[in-house]
């Protein structure tokens, strides 16, 4: 299939590491090794940037999105976490804890709570209402993903190391899963809580029962697997891969 429109958003030799479209299906949000994070607008005719955000940090990493639409969070390479208001498009509090780059983001259902994992080893909870980190956990490896359950009790975590572990947010509860042969790049949880997906370096997708990680499929790609999400109705997978290639699965229960 061809696209229906190709949107240059960062100077050609800058990878992109995260984009972001808004549940109105008409606005953007790209970041990547820039300063600047770029806000489209895809209902225009043609494509184009309505806002850019810029940030004292050289890169974003990963972003994360309100449930309101409101508000944009940034993972920096700096460490910090940027928090913006999309309305008036200016950054209105940093969350500073990390000690590396913040490499991942998930918020909960409610908009209430924030995770973030860095390449400082550490994976860091946040109360969006008070502006304070709640908890740190620390592990062996970097944290290259990780994902929230929506049920709000698990949160899976996901290591340069090649494991994933999946923790109880609230009691020490964990299991430690071992399908992956190289560094864990991307992690999603399906909508209905269930069961999550985890891509890796090792060209791998691989489907776990939540929490305790029992494996429900494993596909094999020709590239690393780089980016993962799961439709709203938990009847597709997608992934993107280091060969260019988007590949849709389709969930048959």
């Amino acid at each position: 299939k061809s696209p229906v429109s190709q949107l240059d958003c960062l100077n050609r030799d800058n990878y992109i590491r995260s984009c972001k479209l808004l549940p109105d299906g008409c606005t953007l949000i790209v970041g990547g090794e820039a300063s600047t994070l770029s806000i489209w607008d895809l209902a225009a005719p043609t494509p184009r940037i309505k806002a850019e955000l810029t940030s004292s940090a050289p890169a974003c990493y990963a972003l994360a999105i309100s449930p309101d639409s409101k508000v944009c969070f940034s993972c920096c390479s700096d460490g910090n976490i940027a928090v913006w208001d999309l309305h008036n498009q200016t950054l209105v509090r940093q969350f500073q804890g990390h000690t590396d780059g913040a490499s991942c983001i998930d918020i909960s259902n409610d908009g209430t709570k924030l995770w973030t994992g860095g390449l400082d080893n550490t994976v860091r909870s946040w109360d969006l209402r008070e502006g304070r980190q709640l908890q740190q956990h620390d592990f062996t490896s970097q944290i290259f993903s990780l994902g929230y359950c929506p049920t709000g009790e698990w949160l899976a975590v996901g290591m340069e190391s090649s494991n994933v572990e999946v923790l109880h947010v609230n009691k020490p509860d964990k299991y430690q899963l071992h399908l992956h042969e190289s560094c864990v790049l991307s992690l999603k949880f399906a909508y209905c809580g269930k069961w999550f997906v985890s891509t890796g370096k090792d060209n791998l997708l691989n489907a776990w029962r939540t929490p305790y990680g029992a494996s429900i499929f494993q596909s094999k790609e020709s590239s690393s697997v780089l980016s993962c999400d799961i439709s709203v109705d938990d009847k597709y997978i997608v992934t993107g891969s280091g060969d260019k290639k988007a590949t849709v699965y389709e969930v048959i229960y």
